[in-house]
């Protein structure tokens, strides 16, 4: 058994032009052991965890990324290739042969009973800061967060300045929207229903088709559906978001979720205590990000900021979505780093 404070690195997987270039990646971790968490509840036995690729000797690149993420950026594991791996890989936008990449698991690990009741991104932040002191890491170049991760980025640069050097900011602001705040509060309550019916998975399955139409717009939609009827009762838009609800009850506990989603509804950070240069990014149908909280996000960061809009039928989702229209501004954050 690990002692509390220990690091333990894997070894390098593969070589490109004589570097030891990890498009594949190796796990790093930190066992915080059982603390004490901002609002007053305990983590039990914390093992925080990342995955490192790239190149072990370029600048340092934290990328984040929704609830649903993991530390599996860009390859296998428990995803076919990762979750961005259209963006991060040899040659692309953020170029593994030039930068070092970590990828990092949001608290709480596990779900059950002990799982805590709540997580705030000043907890994420934390315990990201933990995970960079055991590999000797004082600066990074910067952090990517989209949606959940680009709250808790933003939790970073408030609290820990002097670690960071540049954020890229994709569709999340300083504060969660009202409307979204009351989804997703229907939607724990439909998870807490079905975890007092003994029926945790149903719960999630139903919260996550909820979630489903804030993520996506009215327009995909409309255009996707032809409103055919599959069953009694049900149309083929009932069938797509039942399918996306099976998908999340397989691999998300019920109570990891109540903790994660209530952590994006505490979520508030003071833009002006930010003085770190700030790329924002957004889809102008985000519902959940709406331009008007990132345009105020931007004009009132203490630092540098500019804000970079597209458009997508993709709402919310378009950072899993619009690589053609990401792409090119992401590539030039990179090429501004080194």
């Amino acid at each position: 058994m690990r002692k509390s404070g220990t690091a333990r690195p894997l070894p390098f997987t593969s070589v490109c032009d004589g570097k030891a270039i990890m498009a594949s990646g190796h796990d790093i971790e930190i066992d915080l052991g059982t603390h004490v968490l901002e609002r007053g509840c305990e983590i039990m036995d914390d093992v925080v965890r990342g995955r490192v690729y790239g190149n072990p000797d370029g600048p340092v690149i934290i990328v984040l990324g929704g609830i649903s993420a993991t530390r599996f950026v860009c390859d296998g594991g428990k995803l076919d290739r990762g979750w961005w791996s259209r963006l991060v890989r040899e040659g692309g936008a953020i170029d593994l042969n030039r930068f070092k990449v970590i990828g990092y698991d949001f608290a709480p690990n596990d779900g059950g009973l002990s799982c805590p009741e709540t997580i705030t991104t000043t907890d994420q932040a934390a315990r990201l800061k933990a995970l960079l002191d055991s590999q000797k890491i004082k600066t990074v170049a910067a952090i990517i967060g989209s949606s959940y991760g680009g709250m808790c980025a933003l939790a970073f640069a408030r609290d820990y300045p002097e670690r960071v050097e540049n954020l890229c900011i994709i569709g999340a602001a300083h504060r969660p929207y009202p409307i979204g705040v009351g989804w997703r509060g229907i939607q724990r309550r439909l998870v807490r229903l079905g975890l007092d019916a003994g029926q945790p998975e149903a719960g999630l399955k139903l919260a996550r088709e909820l979630a489903m139409t804030t993520y996506r717009t009215p327009e995909e939609f409309a255009d996707r559906f032809d409103l055919e009827e599959t069953a009694k009762g049900r149309f083929d838009i009932c069938d797509y978001l039942g399918s996306r609800g099976d998908v999340f009850a397989a691999n998300m506990d019920a109570r990891r979720f109540l903790a994660l989603s209530e952590s994006i509804d505490l979520h508030r950070v003071e833009p002006e205590s930010i003085t770190t240069p700030t790329l924002l990014m957004t889809a102008i149908s985000d519902q959940l990000a709406p331009l008007p909280d990132m345009r105020e996000l931007r004009d009132r960061l203490g630092g540098k900021s500019e804000l970079y809009t597209f458009t997508s039928l993709y709402g919310h989702d378009a950072f899993l979505k619009e690589y053609d229209a990401m792409d090119p501004r992401l590539a030039e954050f990179c090429n501004g780093l080194v």
